[in-house]
C-alpha cells in the first residue's frame, strides 16, 4: 500500500496521517488491502474488485463517492496487456486499486516531474490521466511514418499485394479510438460534478483534459482515413499494373498478327503463288515483315504505348 498528501509535491505519507491531515491525499491499493481497510476512507461504496473484468474506461456516480475503472492500452503497443484499474474518490482524496505496479509508477513520475502552486484534487487528477496518454502523440506520430514508408513502397512497385501490416495497424488505431472515447467521456463526467466533490474554479482541468484527449482522436481518426487512402492506392497500382500487362499484350498480339497472316499466305502452297519460284521471295518476305514490324514499334512508341 503507498498513501500519498497532494501538497506542492506528492508526499509520502502513512495511513493514519491521510485522515489528520486534512488535505486531499492519494492512495495505491491491491484489492485485498483495500477490502480490509476500505472503512477508513468513508466513502461507503461497493465495487467489483475482480479487476480480470476491466473492459473499459468509465466512471460512476454514487451518493457520496464517485466510482470507475481505468482501461489503459500500453504506450509502446496495443497489441501488449493493458493496464487495468479501478478508482474510488470523492471530496477528501482518492483511491486507486491496482494488481500490479503501474499506478505506482505512474504517481512516482508525477512525484519526480510535478510541483504545483495550487495544489489541488482536480490538479492532481488532470496530471494522472494526462501521464497515462503522454507518450501517445508520439506513437501516433511512429504510425504515421510507418504509413508514410508503407506509401512509398506502394508507389515504387516494391508492394505488389494489400500488406497485411495494415489491417494490424487499423486494428490497433480502432482500440486507440475507442479507448479516447471513453477517456473524454469520463473527462466530461469529473467536469459535471454531479457530487460537488471538485472546485467550480477547477472544473477547468476536465475541459482542458477532454480538449486534449479530443485531439488524440482526431489524429487516429486522421490515420484511419489515410489507411483508407493506401488501400485505395494498392488498388490503383494493381490495376495500373495489370493494364501495363495488357497493353503489353496487346502490343506483342498486335505486333505478330500481320506476321500471321502473311505465314498463312505463305502455307497455303498454291501453284500459282507469286514469287513461290522466286530467288529472291523469300528474302522480301523476310523485309517485308521486318519492315512491318518496324513501322507496327514506331507507332506504338508514338502513341507511348512502349
Amino acid at each position: 500500500m503507498y498513501f500519498y498528501r497532494i501538497e506542492e509535491l506528492l508526499v509520502p505519507c502513512e495511513a493514519e496521517d491521510i485522515v489528520s491531515c486534512g488535505g486531499p491525499y492519494v492512495a495505491v491499493m491491491k484489492p485485498k488491502d483495500f477490502m480490509d481497510h476500505h472503512e477508513k476512507f468513508q466513502m461507503g461504496i461497493d465495487m467489483d474488485l475482480d479487476l480480470s473484468h476491466v473492459h473499459d474506461t468509465k466512471a460512476v456516480v454514487n451518493y457520496d463517492s464517485l466510482t470507475g475503472t481505468l482501461n489503459i492500452p500500453d504506450h509502446v503497443s496495443f497489441h501488449k496487456e493493458k493496464f487495468k484499474l479501478a478508482f474510488a474518490l470523492d471530496e477528501k482524496g482518492i483511491v486507486f486499486i491496482d494488481e500490479d505496479d503501474y499506478t505506482y509508477h505512474v504517481l512516482e513520475n508525477i512525484r519526480a516531474t510535478r510541483k504545483w502552486k495550487l495544489p489541488s484534487l482536480e490538479r492532481f487528477l488532470y496530471d494522472f490521466l494526462e501521464e497515462t496518454i503522454k507518450d501517445d502523440n508520439a506513437m501516433l506520430e511512429s504510425v504515421d511514418k510507418n504509413l508514410d514508408s508503407i506509401e512509398a513502397s506502394i508507389m515504387k512497385g516494391e508492394i505488389e499485394e494489400y500488406p497485411m501490416q495494415l489491417n494490424d495497424i487499423r486494428s490497433e488505431l480502432l482500440d486507440m479510438n475507442r479507448h479516447y472515447e471513453h477517456l473524454i467521456d469520463l473527462a466530461k463526467e469529473l467536469e459535471e460534478n454531479e457530487n460537488g466533490f471538485f472546485q467550480e474554479a477547477n472544473l477547468r482541468y476536465f475541459r482542458l483534459l477532454a480538449e486534449r484527449v479530443q485531439r488524440l482522436q482526431d489524429h487516429v481518426t486522421t490515420l484511419r482515413e489515410y489507411i483508407v487512402q493506401l488501400r485505395d492506392l494498392v488498388s490503383e497500382q494493381l490495376s495500373i499494373r495489370q493494364n501495363k500487362i495488357m497493353t503489353l499484350l496487346t502490343v506483342i498480339t498486335s505486333i505478330f498478327m500481320p506476321l500471321t497472316l502473311i505465314a498463312g499466305w505463305f502455307g497455303m502452297n498454291f501453284i500459282n503463288m507469286p514469287s513461290t519460284n522466286s530467288k529472291i521471295g523469300y528474302p522480301i518476305t523476310i523485309g517485308v515483315s521486318a519492315l512491318i514490324i518496324v513501322i507496327e514499334l514506331v507507332w506504338f512508341h508514338k502513341k507511348k504505348w512502349l
